[in-house]
């Protein structure tokens, strides 16, 4: 997909949603997905499942990180996609880095939950820290939904 208008600059395309955009949708979806499942193994009391689904949730945001540094790479050396490469460049690089900025403290979260965890700080009952980290994940994944639709696919 071209710039509409190249004579006015820009980057030399826009990123195509289809690829590596949409593979981080479909993790950070997992990621939610994994998340309830580690929540409902905590509210059953079965720690080894809950540990086990935390830590796939974490190694999914990991990913998603990864893909992201990936991303910009390509899109910076590939598709002249730069801070400077008028306001697509620069809402992507704004829109997507705060994003990203997001998942890493909701991943740091999740890590702090998984060593609480293994210290034996919740329990079926009392668990309100847990829960107030897993909000925050899956309103970072909602709003990878939002970005994913207006920054990649509109």
């Amino acid at each position: 997909m071209n710039t509409p208008d190249p004579s006015i600059g820009g980057p030399n395309a826009v990123i195509n949603p289809w690829t590596l955009p949409l593979i981080n949708t479909l993790l950070l979806v997992s990621s939610s997905v994994t998340l309830t499942v580690a929540h409902h193994a905590l509210k059953e009391g079965n720690r080894p499942k809950l540990t086990q689904w935390l830590i796939v949730t974490l190694a999914l945001g990991f990913v998603f990180l990864v893909i992201q540094g990936i991303e910009y790479v390509e899109a910076w050396t590939q598709l002249g996609l730069t801070l400077q490469a008028g306001i697509y460049g620069s809402t992507f690089f704004l829109l997507t880095g705060f994003h990203g900025v997001h998942v890493t403290i909701g991943a740091i979260v999740l890590l702090v939950m998984l060593l609480r965890i293994r210290r034996g700080h919740f329990s079926a009952n009392q668990h309100f820290a847990f829960e107030a980290g897993a909000w925050y994940w899956h309103f970072v994944d909602v709003v990878w939904i939002g970005l994913f639709l207006f920054v990649y696919v509109f």
